[in-house]
């Protein structure tokens, strides 16, 4: 009888599935349809089969928003690919954020968290997210007791959650990072991840509000550009071009009087860093050529190849989805086997790689690579 449900359930149609991944996710049909910016008549009629899902760009965002791949709803019986195993470990993360009550003396010395929390971050850097998820409840557990290592550790916190996915958790690790910040210039570079989870929440104009806050309130060379290109992103994604090309040619200044690769604050910000964020706004303002040229000229720079790991992937990961949006299949696949021979876990972790190989890969059958990428990664038929 179990087997006969279980069976009946994989066959059962996508508007079901839909209603099943929303009740995993202890979300109403009234939050689903805020997160699409639909109605909640028109979720009724898509769990119940009454509206047709026919369009690939509307799964994808549905699936975006459960935090599931898309072809987890078009097609429940594929298994779970291995690759995803390593996300567990965002539960920890949620527990971990959750203690409130830890002991009053310190679990190790200043120097330890301190060289602790250097290496998480240089984990972050070499985009080795799984190792990284296993290390954050006890890392955050230690900082308690060094204050003034508690930003840093919720800021890395927050970006991984971000690059995982999990946008909300991230914004109330980077939320604990500011308040933890004891001075102007932590919380200056505590905005960063402030401004990174609201922009992954969709609300960019108070991202840019929150980044712009913190600008002045600190000297730090990296900090402040790093300010300055996140809220110019966050211009670009609310359609404000003017705002976005002032903010990035004040970015670009910066940048010229000299480089600020990493730091005490862990921040990147050099040249190099403000054309991939030229990038990023023709992208989020949807002018997918310009996007392209941008990074044609990006990757060609000395500074391209002195970015971490993590930063390059990602950035190819988002160069696949300009390609893709351009109308360049084979050159969209390619950026995201490039992403992967870089650094894996930023395409075979992250929601949104695996959401663009799922869409690309059965329509440019030709390519090996991506073809081997997707088998890899669980998504191929």
């Amino acid at each position: 009888m179990t087997g006969q449900r279980l069976r009946d359930t994989d066959e059962a149609p996508i508007g079901r599935r839909v209603a099943r991944w929303r009740a995993r996710r202890r979300m109403t049909q009234q939050m689903l349809a805020d997160r699409l910016g639909k109605s909640k008549s028109w979720v009724d009629k898509v769990e119940r089969g009454v509206r047709a899902l026919d369009r690939y760009s509307v799964i994808q965002e549905i699936a975006e928003v459960l935090r599931v791949d898309p072809a987890v709803l078009l097609d429940p019986r594929r298994p779970a690919p291995a690759a995803a195993s390593g996300l567990d470990g965002v539960e920890a993360v949620r527990a971990a954020l959750a203690r409130y009550h830890r002991p009053a003396e310190p679990t190790a010395s200043p120097d330890t968290v301190q060289r602790h929390v250097a290496h998480a971050w240089l984990t972050y850097q070499h985009a080795h997210y799984a190792q990284l998820l296993r290390a954050l409840p006890a890392l955050l557990d230690a900082a308690h007791g060094t204050p003034a290592l508690l930003p840093p550790a919720y800021r890395l916190t927050a970006s991984v959650l971000v690059k995982l996915g999990e946008a909300d958790l991230a914004w109330l690790a980077a939320d604990r990072a500011v308040a933890a910040a004891g001075d102007p210039a932590r919380a200056a570079a505590a905005a960063i991840a402030v401004a990174e989870a609201l922009r992954a929440l969709g609300r960019d104009h108070l991202a840019r509000t929150a980044a712009l806050a913190a600008v002045d309130t600190t000297t730090d060379h990296g900090v402040r550009g790093t300010l300055l290109v996140q809220a110019a992103v966050a211009a670009a994604g609310g359609g404000d071009r003017r705002h976005a090309d002032d903010l990035l040619g004040r970015a670009a200044a910066l940048a010229d009087r000299g480089t600020a690769d990493d730091g005490p604050h862990h921040t990147e910000f050099n040249p190099t860093v403000v054309l991939l964020t030229r990038f990023l706004a023709a992208l989020a303002l949807g002018e997918h050529a310009e996007a392209v040229h941008r990074h044609e000229h990006a990757v060609r720079t000395d500074g391209w190849r002195r970015l971490p790991a993590e930063h390059r992937a990602a950035h190819l990961v988002d160069t696949a989805r300009a390609y893709l949006q351009a109308g360049d299949l084979t050159a969209a696949g390619q950026a995201l086997v490039d992403a992967d021979r870089i650094a894996p876990a930023e395409v075979r972790c992250r929601p949104v790689a695996r959401t663009l190989l799922a869409e690309i890969a059965p329509r440019d059958p030709a390519a090996a690579d991506v073809a081997r990428l997707a088998a890899l990664v669980g998504l191929a038929r």
